[in-house]
């Protein structure tokens, strides 16, 4: 059997100032809307080409920018939850393809299109 192969699509992070983080990975990084929840005025979440989603939460009391869950772009969705569940992962109440790690991370595991893992592993950002 071969293993599942996958990317890391996205890193959710919970922030106060949801503004702030899309003006600053925007000017420094590049990184435009992918798509966004909610009026662009007020975005309850938003999403980057880069990979960044930010959810808005200016009652968070934990260090700013924390961890909400990783998006991982799966080539096989159904191998990579067969596969996880030798873990002793739990799967949350978003859905099936969402899974808690024994240690509580989140992991959000999403069927990517035909070709898309391959591609994506196949980029060599550094020389």
């Amino acid at each position: 059997m071969s293993r599942p192969k996958a990317y890391l699509e996205h890193v959710a992070i919970w922030v106060q100032d949801i503004h702030w983080h899309i003006k600053f990975f925007h000017d420094v990084c590049g990184m435009a809307m992918r798509e966004v929840q909610g009026p662009i005025e007020a975005p309850a979440q938003y999403w980057t080409l880069g990979g960044m989603q930010f959810m808005a939460n200016p009652d968070f009391v934990g260090p700013e920018g924390r961890l909400g869950h990783l998006g991982v772009m799966c080539e096989d969705l159904e191998a990579a939850l067969g596969a996880a569940r030798a873990f002793g992962v739990t799967e949350m109440p978003q859905g099936r393809n969402w899974l808690r790690l024994p240690d509580g991370l989140a992991v959000e595991f999403i069927q990517a299109s035909k070709g898309a893992v391959a591609q994506a592993l196949a980029v060599q950002p550094r020389d």
